[in-house]
């Protein structure tokens, strides 16, 4: 059943998506709106096609993007998805039992699954964002490279959405690379410094903590290799602030 929801969905070059994640919507919401940051694909065709309205706009970021577009909404209740990702069939009859003009929170939350290619990745599990929101109450950051909903006032659904982060560990590695310069540049000037020790001890601690706390040790192969690429990841953020901190002292 459709409610009062306004779904936001974040594009560029998704027509292997957009379908899929449109008609999952549309069970729940009674408006779905694309951006699109100039999809040279069948993205924007296949969209319309569909019932969504599709806004052309520059890309802003992540949370600039998901903010830019909450202006366009009909309704207060956001439901932010990105065309990567599905609600499973429990979160929708769960959204859909939520008494949205009653209720005391500012948003609700949800577990995600991620798979690289058709892996799971259990030490990503459960990933927990905000999706459902009250844009006259809280809104995306748009700053940093990955965009979050600015509330504390949120309740913690038991459902899942599934995330197809990445067609395989290349993808995963180009990303990861990108995603480790983007955040050393925005930590620095946050005004963090790291200290020598910094990329070793938040390397091992990454491949600590997705191998061993959160389980990816008893996954298969694949888990070992998420769980280096992100001791790299992590070890690598800090060895480019410190480089940064290097140039700063040279000038």
């Amino acid at each position: 059943m459709q409610k009062n929801i306004t779904a936001t969905i974040i594009t560029l070059n998704e027509e292997k998506h957009i379908r899929e994640v449109i008609e999952n919507v549309q069970k729940v919401c009674d408006e779905v709106i694309v951006v699109d940051s100039c999809s040279t694909d069948k993205t924007i065709e296949i969209a319309e096609s569909l019932g969504a309205k599709v806004i052309k706009q520059k890309y802003l970021g992540d949370g600039g993007q998901k903010a830019w577009c909450e202006q366009y909404a009909k309704n207060d209740w956001i439901l932010s998805i990105d065309a990567d990702e599905r609600f499973e069939d429990e979160a929708l009859e769960m959204i859909e039992s939520i008494d949205l003009e009653k209720t005391q929170y500012e948003g609700f939350s949800f577990r995600r699954k991620s798979f690289i290619g058709k892996k799971y990745i259990r030490q990503w599990y459960p990933d927990r964002v905000v999706r459902l929101y009250d844009k006259s109450k809280c809104g995306y950051n748009t700053e940093g490279e990955h965009g979050a909903v600015q509330t504390k006032n949120f309740q913690e659904l038991d459902v899942d959405m599934l995330h197809y982060s990445f067609t395989d560990f290349g993808m995963l590695v180009r990303k990861a690379d990108r995603f480790a310069v983007n955040l050393a540049h925005v930590r620095y000037k946050e005004g963090k410094r790291a200290s020598w020790y910094d990329p070793f001890l938040h390397g091992m601690g990454a491949f600590f903590k997705g191998m061993i706390i959160k389980g990816g040790i008893l996954g298969g192969l694949h888990e070992w290799h998420v769980g280096f690429a992100s001791a790299y990841n992590a070890y690598m953020k800090y060895v480019i602030m410190l480089e940064l901190q290097e140039n700063e002292n040279n000038e």
